[in-house]
């Protein structure tokens, strides 16, 4: 089977860079299936590269009956920013021939600590919205729904989701709220996100994904 790099959901075009992920979320939609709206999103590997996206970005583009090209999100099966070489680059083109496209990352906010320094810097001009994942009000709280690889990792999403604020990004953070009858204290999660400069929300755990 090929690998799906992009794939449409609700009329928007997402890029699925990955499956690695520095996180094992409980609620996390490919425990339970390893699709979305029937497009297969486990890949067969993970040697894909900027061509390989654009490619399939293009193909797609082409496919669209309104041409609506209006946001992109990375945001598939793992952790986007992984993959920082081949995002940038996919976002480099995207922004070079469809200036008018806003580009969105979804991610864990682990990444300067995979890289051992701030890139958040690097994606000024490719990236227009950063989507971080909070999903808890403490780091025993995160570290339960979230189950991260490495020790103090709720310290280093709030720095990451600071970072962006700080560099001028349209920063979000989010929650999953409702995972199986559980539910956080989205006053005190808002708290923290309005502290570090960004926006808040609140995505509703579906119970049988998409």
């Amino acid at each position: 089977m090929a690998n799906v790099l992009v794939y449409e959901l609700d009329g928007k075009i997402y890029i699925n860079l990955t499956n690695k992920c520095t996180n094992d979320c409980i609620f996390c939609l490919r425990k339970d299936k390893d699709d979305v709206k029937g497009q297969t999103l486990w890949l067969d590997d993970e040697n894909s590269g900027v061509n390989d996206v654009v490619e399939q970005y293009e193909k797609i583009l082409r496919q669209k009956p309104d041409n609506d090209n209006s946001e992109v999100i990375f945001c598939g099966y793992g952790e986007p920013l992984l993959k920082l070489d081949v995002l940038k680059g996919v976002a480099k083109y995207i922004k070079e021939k469809y200036p008018q496209t806003k580009i969105r990352i979804n991610t864990n906010g682990h990444a300067n600590y995979v890289y051992k320094r701030d890139i958040v810097p690097e994606l000024k001009g490719l990236i227009d919205t950063i989507s971080v994942s909070l999903n808890g009000e403490s780091s025993s709280e995160y570290d339960e729904l979230s189950k991260p690889v490495f020790e103090g990792a709720y310290d280093e999403v709030k720095k990451f989701i600071k970072s962006c604020s700080d560099n001028g990004f349209e920063t979000v953070a989010s929650v999953v709220e409702g995972y199986k009858g559980r539910h956080l204290n989205l006053n005190k999660c808002e708290q923290i996100a309005t502290d570090l400069g960004a926006k808040f929300r609140v995505r509703e755990w579906i119970k049988n994904g998409y």
